[in-house]
């Protein structure tokens, strides 16, 4: 019998020593390495060409411009939110990596999408789920398809036999910490089984031209669960966002080899499946009956696509000693020297005020065309007087005070025309070259901060 090997792994970012060491070398991270089994059977190890010999890679190096490559069509998936994100269709070959919290909607994504790919084969691979509950949660969508396979399987080895008899279009795995290969002794979940099975569903993607997609659990601190290797390793990382007791989910990508990082998604949740939201402006502007101090509407970008969204200030004197700063979804950093500005340049008395920020909708953003925005709500807090319903606002602030443009500044106009704002506050700067008759939306620039007080509040 053939001695036991082990060896120590970092479970942050998946770096492996001979002996156990109390500081990771390569992350930096303390008490980290967890000892694990890694004798491993020498025959196929790995190799899910076991189950399908006929695929062979060049072994020879070869000039650039001699490789032949045919540009392959992109799998349009029906879902307007997915393809954004993905950079316009699924990439036959791509391996794609979703994390997100426990109970955020990852499965129920991944298997609408699987059903809704009715003229494609797609195999759905669980490894927590029974087929009769992944049964269950199919029937509340009320889609019909005859070529959504379901396995509940773990084991690497049984899974490729099984795709090797069904030659699927599309590859889902739920989830890549529950798979388990003979050929690493360690338990499922660990450092070295989640880099083994990964390597496996890479080289089968990558010399066959299926599309995997790899739902991935993610840490307490919203990273996700695993080897920092594993996000390398996968083309496109996607993350499933949103605050589990309201009904919108946001799908970002914070990595992807073919096409922007920029891009996101809006979905709604509902008890018969994710709704994409077309529209994301209408649902992050809150409707009101009567007009509240402390609200601003500002006109931001993520990706190619402009939203309006509701900027929430609430300023008031502090009681308890220290002022408080509190932002929810704003940078904090980023508040702190707004505030500044105000108060430096703007002559407003914030030392001893409570200042709270809120942007409505659970949005992160970090546009700095939100500047402008952002003052507007703290002004209309502190003055006790609301900002017009149908002013909105895109414009960058400096330390100077200076109002500054940011870039494609006619999407952003366009979109508060189209719903239904009556006058934007931009950068002077940025309407040079703008037509401005070609909108019925009117156009104020502006230079400094002093030019947005005395249009709003008329002092």
């Amino acid at each position: 019998m053939a001695k036991i090997k082990t060896s120590f792994f970092c479970q942050e970012c998946g770096a492996q020593s001979p002996k156990w060491i109390g500081k990771c070398p390569s992350c930096g991270a303390w008490n980290t390495y967890v000892e694990e089994v890694i004798q491993k059977e020498e025959a196929g190890r790995g190799n899910w060409k076991q189950v399908n010999t006929g695929i062979k890679k060049a072994s020879q190096p070869k000039k650039l411009q001699e490789i032949n490559f045919e540009e392959q069509p992109r799998i349009i998936t029906h879902d307007q939110e997915l393809d954004r994100v993905l950079g316009g269709g699924i990439v036959p070959g791509a391996l794609v990596l979703i994390g997100g919290e426990p109970g955020i909607g990852k499965s129920t994504l991944m298997l609408q999408i699987a059903l809704m790919l009715s003229k494609l084969k797609v195999l759905y691979v669980s490894g927590e789920e029974s087929e009769s509950q992944i049964k269950m949660r199919a029937e509340r969508m009320h889609f019909v398809s005859e070529n959504c396979y379901v396995l509940s399987e773990t084991n690497t080895q049984h899974i490729f036999e099984e795709i090797n008899k069904l030659q699927p279009d599309i590859l889902v795995i739920d989830s890549i910490q529950t798979l388990h290969s003979k050929y690493v002794e360690s338990a499922a979940g660990s450092v070295s089984q989640v880099r083994e099975c990964t390597g496996e569903l890479m080289r089968f993607a990558k010399e066959t031209g299926t599309p995997v997609f790899l739902i991935g659990h993610i840490t307490k601190d919203g990273a996700i669960a695993g080897p920092k290797v594993l996000e390398h390793m996968v083309d496109t990382v996607l993350q499933f966002e949103g605050d589990r007791h309201l009904s919108y989910r946001i799908l970002r990508t914070s990595k992807n080899r073919f096409g922007s990082t920029n891009e996101l998604g809006i979905y709604e949740m509902r008890a018969d499946g994710l709704r994409q939201v077309a529209n994301p402006s209408e649902i992050l502007l809150t409707q009101r009956e009567e007009l509240l101090n402390g609200v601003a509407i500002g006109a931001m970008l993520e990706g190619n696509r402009p939203l309006l969204i509701e900027i929430q200030s609430l300023v008031s004197p502090a009681t308890y000693g220290t002022p408080q700063r509190s932002s929810t979804g704003f940078d904090a950093k980023r508040l702190n020297m707004l505030l500044a500005v105000l108060e430096k340049r703007g002559g407003m008395r914030l030392g001893q005020q409570d200042v709270f920020i809120n942007v409505a909708g659970g949005m992160r953003v970090d546009d700095p065309a939100l500047d402008l925005a952002v003052c507007a709500s703290l002004i209309s807090s502190y003055e006790d007087s609301p900002v017009p319903e149908d002013l909105c606002f895109a414009g960058e602030v400096g330390l100077g005070g200076e109002i500054r443009a940011v870039h494609r500044i006619e999407n952003r106009i366009a979109e508060a025309e189209k719903l239904g704002f009556k006058r934007i506050m931009v950068s002077k700067y940025a309407v040079k070259g703008l037509d401005s008759n070609k909108y019925k939306i009117k156009v104020l620039p502006l230079t400094k901060l002093e030019d947005m007080y005395q249009v709003i509040f008329g002092g």
